[in-house]
């Protein structure tokens, strides 16, 4: 015996009420992401607010959100970029930089092996 009219508005209810607290977790992750200026996308929206990326993509408004919240950081530069456009005189400078630093630890490990050989030759002459 099946039932021809089953009772299915406690199911829909519950699915009603677990959608809507799956979008409060989406705006608040959201509103946290956007203050920490992190990277927004589906994949970190999806991490911080604990929901699958199928939510995000079937729920129209939240889609809409996160598309246009990643198009604006995209015309953000980004540390990489930043870094990757660092003048030819600013690298000089860290260059020539570098240079001196290795000249000064080049001269300290001569001055390092020197005093060992002395030390060395002082402890055979013992023996």
């Amino acid at each position: 015996m099946a039932n021809n009219n089953p009772n299915v508005e406690g199911i829909k209810e519950s699915s009603k009420k677990k959608t809507q607290l799956s979008i409060q977790k989406v705006e608040k992750a959201l509103r946290e992401m956007i203050r920490k200026q992190m990277t927004i996308n589906f994949n970190t929206v999806s991490t911080t607010a604990g929901v699958s990326k199928g939510f995000l993509y079937k729920n129209s408004n939240i889609r809409q959100r996160i598309e246009t919240l990643r198009e604006k950081q995209g015309k953000l530069p980004s540390p990489k970029k930043v870094k990757i456009n660092t003048s030819n005189a600013s690298k000089d400078v860290i260059i020539d930089s570098l240079k001196k630093r290795i000249k000064h630890l080049e001269k300290e490990n001569e001055k390092l092996e020197q005093q060992l050989k002395g030390h060395l030759s002082k402890l055979y002459q013992e023996i």
